[in-house]
């Protein structure tokens, strides 16, 4: 089990050195800060003094080795777009927001894709199974930029439900939240049905039923036990990119989250910021796996000897 754990840890510091190449290449890729940050009528001397504040004189091979050498003390650097701030005090400060709106899409994702995924399998080619398989493939297939507008024109200009933007009281979170979790609820739906109809089909859910055991417990706490394993490698994976993905719905409703930050950034071109955002989600969605990884060793122990 051990060496387990440390073969996954490995290859996830791997790929950590391998998103850092990536963001560091197309953070500069998007354009230089010069053209945003200073005047059009910037003398030569101007733009080279801010080149030297920011070290952007240097060759590319030694700005990288500076930010990767700094990244593992946790410092990115200062904001080159708003001034006197450091790029992870901005991530930080606007994190707890993103944070709040995943946690909340994630627990309607659960709420609604678990009970759905097993009447579904329970009912298995009925109306309830086809409605069910029906939602499935609409979430999928929604795009959440659009779900996140048609949400805001119907419940939020036309009935005056929930506010359009914001984050002030309770109420706001309700529409950034199904905008965020819709297409999670209909993955993790289907995976929790297929799951369940294998279940449903094994010797000892006959023998429970031969038993007389009522038919809730073997449905909700036998089968759905033994048919949690492969929802929750998907689920690990869904929760990361719940938080990854919260950049659209931050942006559609104007939440001043890291999502949106990640925008503001790109936009001004801030070097800085670009990198603490992708980084801080790398380690996010990286660690989520590795952590569904050891957890599903722990529940299947053929896996640890399988893929050691």
């Amino acid at each position: 089990m051990q060496r387990f754990i440390i073969v996954r840890c490995f290859y996830a510091i791997i790929v950590l050195f391998a998103v850092s190449i990536i963001v560091f290449v197309l953070a500069r890729a998007s354009g230089n800060p010069i053209d945003t940050m200073l005047p059009l009528d910037a003398t030569p001397e101007q733009q080279q003094a801010f080149m030297e504040l920011w070290g952007l004189d240097k060759s590319y091979p030694e700005q990288y080795f500076d930010f990767l050498a700094n990244a593992f003390r946790g410092d990115f650097g200062d904001s080159v777009k708003w001034a006197d701030r450091t790029a992870m005090g901005l991530v930080i400060e606007r994190f707890p927001l993103t944070l709040k709106l995943g946690a909340v899409a994630i627990g309607i994702s659960v709420l609604i894709a678990v009970p759905i995924g097993v009447l579904s399998a329970v009912k298995k080619d009925t109306i309830f199974d086809l409605n069910g398989k029906v939602f499935a493939l609409l979430g999928q297939a929604t795009p959440p930029f659009w779900l996140g507008i048609m949400l805001i024109w119907i419940f939020a200009v036309e009935v005056d439900w929930f506010p359009t933007g914001g984050d002030e009281g309770i109420l706001w979170i309700v529409l950034p939240a199904i905008t965020l979790g819709w297409f999670q609820v209909a993955a993790l739906m289907r995976l929790v049905r297929s799951a369940m109809l294998e279940v449903l089909e094994t010797e000892y859910v006959t023998l429970a039923r031969v038993k007389g055991i009522q038919e809730w417990k073997v449905i909700w706490k036998h089968c759905l036990r033994n048919a949690s394993i492969p929802p929750l490698t998907l689920f690990g994976i869904l929760a990361a990119q719940v938080m990854t993905g919260a950049i659209v719905t931050e942006t559609v409703f104007s939440l001043p989250g890291t999502g949106n930050l990640a925008i503001e950034a790109i936009r001004g071109r801030d070097y800085p910021v670009i990198q603490a955002v992708v980084v801080l989600f790398a380690v996010i969605y990286i660690g989520m796996n590795l952590a569904v990884d050891i957890l599903y060793a722990y529940l299947d122990p053929r896996i640890r000897y399988d893929r050691a």
